[in-house]
This record gives structure tokens, sequence and C-alpha cells, in this order.
């Protein structure tokens, strides 16, 4: 994962946002996925960023304890409204439904997905893991796929 400092040009508000890659980054943004939570603008940049210079092998380094709010604030600067906190709950909701009538492959998501389109198995609902790659084959063979909105623990990780 790679974290960017976003900017919204048209407001100037600045935000972050986690990808997989930099060329995700600019997938997205090419794509007109991104947009301002707070303005709502697509004219999406990367912010100036201080670069992050790891130290050598053979220093020190000192520890220090990693905290994470559990607010709306861990992921942007700016406060979620009230409505959106309500849609984010709703959402993590209907996804936790549909999961229930849903069965995890792991990572053999695209294998099974393909098995059933070209019915080599019964259809079945089916969650589970794919690279990018894979997801965009899946898309280019007819195949519909869609990203959860929310992580989700892998059954044998689960408490």
């Amino acid at each position: 994962m790679i974290v960017f400092d976003l900017e919204c040009r048209s407001g100037g508000h600045r935000f972050e946002g986690w990808f997989g890659s930099s060329d995700q980054f600019a997938d997205q943004q090419q794509r007109g996925l991104l947009c301002c939570p707070e303005c709502g603008s697509a004219d999406i940049g990367k912010a100036v960023m201080a670069p992050s210079v790891g130290r050598k092998g053979n220093q020190m380094t000192e520890t220090r304890p990693r905290a994470v709010a559990n607010t709306a604030e861990a992921v942007s600067n700016a406060p979620i409204s009230p409505e959106a906190a309500q849609m984010m709950r709703q959402l993590a909701k209907m996804q936790a439904e549909a999961l229930k009538q849903s069965r995890w492959v792991g990572d053999k998501f695209a294998d099974s997905a393909k098995a059933m389109h070209y019915g080599e198995r019964a259809h079945e609902a089916i969650h589970g893991e794919a690279t990018l790659e894979q997801a965009k084959d899946l898309l280019e063979e007819g195949i519909a796929v869609a990203p959860l909105p929310f992580p989700v623990v892998p059954p044998e990780k689960a408490n």
C-alpha cells in the first residue's frame, strides 16, 4: 500500500488516499474515480509531500507507538458529515448481509468466477481475493466483478 497526500485543485482541500501502487492512483485519477470528500470535485492531484527516507540498515531507530483514531479524521483532514457517516454504516451493513449469502473462495476467486462463467461449475455468489490484473482480465472476458467497499477478513483469520 502507498499513501498519497491529495489535493482538490478547485477548492484547495487536502486529504489522504491509499492505493495499491502509483499506477493504481494514476488509473483511478484518469478514470475520474477520485473526488474531494469535502466538495465532491473530481479535479484531484497529488499534494506536495515530504519524502520518507529510511535509515541505513546499521543505524538504530527510535521506536514510537503508532496510534489510529477511531474517527473519520484518521483518514481525512476534514470531518465527515453525519449523513456520510450514516451512509458508510449502512453500506457496511449491506456488505455484511450480502457476504452472508456468499461463499469465500480466497485466492481462487478469478478461477472460480471463470469456471462459473463458462459453465464448468454451478453458479453461486462468491467473494475472495484477486489481483488488479486478474480483475481486469475478468472484466475483459465479460465477467462482472466489483471490489468490496470495505476489507473482508478471511474466515480462517476471523475471531
